[in-house]
């Protein structure tokens, strides 16, 4: 399990955005929903993208990754706009994706040996048998301490 903050998140979108600066510029931005949404607000902040639009698609659980649907797509090839999503895992979402959008630039925050290949630009790799804890699918919570007093 490998946990990340809010704080390191937005680290990692900020440090993805310096990246991807000089590439651009950029028309718009394509989310892949729904791990990709706060990645794409952070960098589309960063870069003054003002045109965001959604690729649904749905392939996890909070626990593993499943079959994938495409829930709603877009109608042209991506030439000059980036995908952008918290992880690649496997790589399946991100070619359903890429295939949607053939020329767009494909960043993520996360990448796993499996799925680094199918995106251009990524910030941080992690082992493919490592989980994301992303901030969204935490809570804070009391944790006992390790020695208590008792009475």
């Amino acid at each position: 399990m490998f946990p990340v903050s809010w704080e390191q998140l937005h680290r990692d979108c900020r440090a993805l955005a310096w990246r991807l600066v000089e590439q651009g510029p950029w028309k718009g931005i394509y989310a892949i929903t729904r791990g990709g949404l706060v990645p794409a607000a952070i960098i589309a902040r960063e870069l003054e993208i003002r045109l965001i639009d959604t690729i649904c698609v749905s392939s996890y659980d909070w626990q593993s990754q499943g079959q994938s649907s495409i829930l709603k797509s877009v109608e042209n090839d991506g030439e000059g706009w980036l995908l952008i999503d918290d992880l690649v895992d496997t790589g399946r979402t991100a070619k359903l994706a890429r295939d949607m959008v053939p020329k767009a630039h494909f960043a993520t925050v996360y990448a796993k040996p499996e799925g680094r290949p199918t995106v251009e630009t990524y910030i941080t790799e992690v082992s493919q048998d490592t989980w994301i804890l992303f901030p969204w699918d935490a809570g804070h919570q009391f944790v006992q301490p390790i020695v208590q007093n008792v009475e």
